[in-house]
């Protein structure tokens, strides 16, 4: 059995309607594995994003969050560290232990 791999904690927030689709909860603290186990590089947004999918996100209609190809469904901000993730590099920004990651959905129905 192979051992659990290292992980670190990470800060993730859901805002503007987007709780609704991980258990009506806006703020979790993740335990993010250090390494990306497909490829073994340092973890990034973009496999912060596919390991919620997999792992946090409850709702059947994954499309609110995420395209087809596992990107972000467009409209939707993210915050890492309280910075624009366009700044930091967007999916390719690695993460650190005790980051914080915030996604706000700008669509509203109406």
């Amino acid at each position: 059995m192979a051992p659990e791999p290292e992980t670190m904690p990470i800060s993730v927030d859901f805002l503007g309607g987007l709780d609704t689709l991980f258990s009506n909860t806006t703020s979790h603290t993740i335990s993010l594995p250090l390494l990306n186990p497909s490829d073994s590089s340092p973890a990034n947004v973009g496999f912060l994003i596919s390991y919620l999918v997999k792992h946090h996100l409850k709702h059947p209609r994954t499309e609110f969050f995420v395209q087809g190809d596992g990107h972000l469904t467009p409209g939707i901000l993210v915050l890492i560290n309280e910075a624009d993730w366009e700044l930091e590099g967007e999916e390719e920004c690695e993460l650190k232990a005790g980051d914080k990651v915030v996604f706000v959905s700008t669509m509203h129905g109406g």
